[in-house]
C-alpha cells in the first residue's frame, strides 16, 4: 500500500520520512496510521563472461562481516538503474553493457521503499577498487553451486532474494531460473 495522498509528513531525517493519516475503521471509528518512507534501493547480480556471480564480503566498523550482492540506496535524483550502474562501478570497478531488471519487491508493509534487483551480465573489471574509509570490501566470483551455499549462509543479507531463489528451486524451476539469470 502506498502512502495515501491525505497523509501528512510529521518527521524527516537522513534515511526515513514519517507520514501519518487518519483512517476510518470498519465500525466507523477513526484511528491514526503511520508509515515510513525511504529512497529505493538496488541489488546487483553481477555476472562475468564465465557465468560466475560476484559476491561481496563486506565489513564496516559498527557491524560483523556480512555477505551481499552489490547494493546501495538510490539518491533522490537518480533512477534505480543509474544507481545500479554507478554502484557496480564504484564498489568493484566492474562495468556491464547488458542490464535487466530481475525483480522489484517491497520489504515491509510499514515502509514505502522498492528494492530493485538488477542483473548485470558480461561484467568486466576496468580498474582496481578504491573504497571509502569506513568499508572493507572483498569480492569474488563464484559458480552457481557455491552461490546457492552463500545464499543459505546466515551472513547473507538479501534474505528476500535468497527466499525467492530457493522457492524457485523448491518448485522445480531451477533450470528456468538459471536461464533467466545467465541467458542460457
Amino acid at each position: 500500500m502506498k502512502i495515501p495522498k491525505n497523509a501528512i509528513k510529521v518527521f524527516s531525517w537522513k534515511t526515513f520520512d514519517v507520514y501519518q493519516w487518519e483512517q476510518k475503521m470498519f465500525d466507523w471509528s477513526k484511528k491514526i496510521f503511520e508509515k515510513l518512507k525511504r529512497n529505493d534501493s538496488v541489488d546487483i547480480i553481477a555476472i562475468n563472461k564465465n557465468k560466475e556471480i560476484y559476491i561481496l564480503e563486506e565489513q564496516q566498523p559498527w557491524r560483523e562481516t556480512f555477505l551481499w550482492l552489490i547494493w546501495w540506496t538510490c539518491e533522490d535524483w537518480e533512477e534505480a538503474i543509474e544507481t545500479a550502474k554507478r554502484e557496480l562501478f564504484e564498489e568493484t570497478w566492474l562495468k556491464s553493457n547488458f542490464w535487466e531488471v530481475f525483480w522489484v519487491y517491497s520489504r515491509s508493509s510499514r515502509i514505502e521503499q522498492n528494492s530493485n534487483i538488477f542483473i548485470a551480465r558480461d561484467c568486466e573489471r576496468v580498474w582496481e577498487q578504491n573504497l571509502d574509509s569506513w568499508e572493507k570490501i572483498k569480492f569474488k566470483a563464484v559458480v552457481w553451486e557455491e552461490f546457492l551455499k552463500i545464499l543459505a549462509n546466515p551472513k547473507f543479507r538479501v534474505q528476500e532474494f535468497a527466499l525467492e531463489v530457493f522457492r524457485e528451486i523448491f518448485l522445480w524451476r531451477e533450470k528456468e531460473l538459471k536461464n533467466k539469470i545467465f541467458w542460457n
